[in-house]
């Protein structure tokens, strides 16, 4: 018999281990927890890298290197081919962009992308652009103008 032969019969399911009954069953006095420190209390988890109180390795190893992402400037994007919603001759501007449910009204400032095609004259209001976009709107007889 192969242990993975074992059906309905005795040994299939294991039982719990009944902690805290008494000296008698083996885990009784400290229920399986040792004598006092963090693994005897309740709530009591190491985090993930703790080493028992010496200095981690995160700590030990030297910091390198330079991080932009602090003076990283976010734009909210839109490519050209979505300002074709737009009517011929409108002002599009980061209110009418929200308006038309293209950005988030007031969060970050809006760069215009050039991808895609433009066939309406538009006078396009934006903090940034790209060259292939202002190039674009310019072509289709538009204005740009800096926000």
């Amino acid at each position: 018999m192969k242990l993975d032969e074992i059906l309905a019969a005795a040994g299939k399911h294991k039982g719990r281990k009944r902690i805290g009954r008494g000296t008698g069953s083996g885990m009784g006095k400290t229920s399986g927890r040792g004598h006092k420190g963090l693994g005897a209390r309740s709530g009591g988890r190491k985090r993930l890298g703790y080493e028992g109180g010496q200095n981690p390795a995160l700590a030990r190893l030297p910091k390198r290197g330079f991080n932009n992402a602090l003076f990283r400037k976010d734009f909210q994007i839109i490519n050209v081919s979505a300002l074709d919603c737009f009517d011929d001759g409108a002002r599009v501007d980061k209110q009418g962009l929200a308006r038309a449910g293209l950005i988030d009204a007031d969060a970050l400032p809006v760069k215009i992308l050039g991808n895609g095609e433009l066939k309406k004259k538009l006078t396009v209001v934006a903090s940034k652009f790209s060259a292939s976009a202002k190039e674009k709107i310019l072509a289709a007889g538009g204005a740009v103008e800096q926000a």
